[in-house]
This record gives structure tokens, C-alpha cells and sequence, in this order.
């Protein structure tokens, strides 16, 4: 673990919204008539989905270890600070909650009567990945704000927190009306993404 070079870490925590954008671009068009604004993202791993096989090894299991790495990679720039290896953390159980995803499908459809117990595992693992990346970033609204050179995270980190908070309960609620499902989730999930590259950035420039 102490050999692994930094740099490459944070790279991988700069990939993860673009990955996350072709992976999404690329199963959606191999799903007839898929909507990325109504369909959630679980859909597209779904038993019943034409792209079942395939989802979780271009989603899940590539962007679960891009987090994985991220969050290493955080871990081991803050020894002095323990919430600075928190969020690193924080970040490593994201990209495992990830590999559950993609390991446990949802039913037909994603549908919520009588889920599964493979559904109910994917659901958790969701909410885990989630909220996790909510924890992190509001972690580094107040440490961004103690430590040199991470102000403006601290600021963007609100930001992007409150976006992540504010379309959570919509993503729940759209869940159930099946108006709006995909793009609410979406919003959500990118808003955590891109603050993960952003955090990515802000850490290759202060290691450059």
C-alpha cells in the first residue's frame, strides 16, 4: 500500500464522472428505448435488462475501483489529519458499495412490489454509495475550511453537498411516481461524481 505512487490515485478520482457519463451513454444505447431522464440507472443491470451481463462490468465494478483507489489515495495525503482519513474512507466503502451493486441485480424492471432479497442488498448498497460521498463532502466543508490551499473546496464541497442532499428525497419520491426517476438520480449521483473530480484536481494541483 505505502509503494502505491499518489498521482495515479488522484487520476482515478478525476475519471469517475466521465466514466460514469460514457459507461451510462454506452449501455443506454444498447438498451431499446431506454430514457436516461425517467429509468434509473439500475434498470440497466436489471435480470430482465439486455444489458445485464455487461452493466456491472462497464458500470460498477470499473467505477467501484476508481473510488477505491481515490479514497486510498485521500487516505494516504492526510495522516496528520484524522477527518482527512475519514473522507478517504468514506470514499473506499463508496466503491465498495459499488461491487454490490453490480453483484447483486434488481428484479425485472427494478420494480418495488415484493422486492428480492438480491433487490432489497442492491437498494442498501445504493443508499451506502450514496450517502457516503454526501459524508465526505460535507466532512471537507468545515476541513477544507481548517487546512492551507482548500478553501475553495470547502466552498464548492457546500455546493455540491446541498445538490446531493436537496435531490436525495427526489429521487425517492420519483421512485415511486416513475415521473422525472432518471434525471433527479442522475443530478445526484454527478453532483457527487464531479465533486470527487473537482476534490481530484484541487489534490493534483497541490501535488504538482
Amino acid at each position: 500500500m505505502k509503494s502505491l505512487p499518489l498521482k495515479p490515485l488522484y487520476v482515478a478520482g478525476l475519471l469517475t464522472p466521465f466514466w460514469l457519463a460514457v459507461a451510462l451513454l454506452i449501455l443506454g444505447s444498447l438498451y431499446p428505448d431506454y430514457s436516461q431522464f425517467e429509468q434509473s440507472m439500475s434498470v440497466l443491470g436489471a435480470v430482465d435488462a439486455p444489458t445485464h451481463f455487461i452493466a456491472p462490468i462497464i458500470n460498477n465494478f470499473p467505477l467501484g475501483l476508481l473510488f477505491i483507489l481515490f479514497g486510498v489515495g485521500v487516505y494516504k495525503t492526510f495522516p496528520q489529519s484524522a477527518w482527512g482519513r475519514v473522507s478517504g474512507l468514506l470514499i473506499v466503502l463508496h466503491g465498495l458499495a459499488s461491487f454490490v451493486t453490480g453483484d447483486f441485480a434488481c428484479d425485472a424492471g427494478c420494480s418495488l412490489d415484493d422486492p428480492s432479497a438480491a433487490q432489497q442488498v442492491h437498494h442498501i448498497a445504493g443508499l451506502v454509495m450514496a450517502w457516503s460521498l454526501i459524508a465526505a463532502g460535507a466532512i471537507w466543508v468545515r476541513l477544507g475550511l481548517r487546512l492551507e490551499g482548500f478553501r475553495g473546496l470547502a466552498f464548492l464541497s457546500m455546493a455540491f453537498t446541498l445538490v446531493a442532499l436537496v435531490t436525495l428525497p427526489m429521487v425517492a419520491i420519483s421512485a415511486k411516481n416513475l415521473v422525472g426517476h432518471g434525471l433527479y438520480e442522475r443530478v445526484n449521483t454527478f453532483a457527487s461524481t464531479i465533486w470527487t473530480a473537482i476534490f481530484a484536481v484541487v489534490l493534483l494541483r497541490r501535488k504538482a
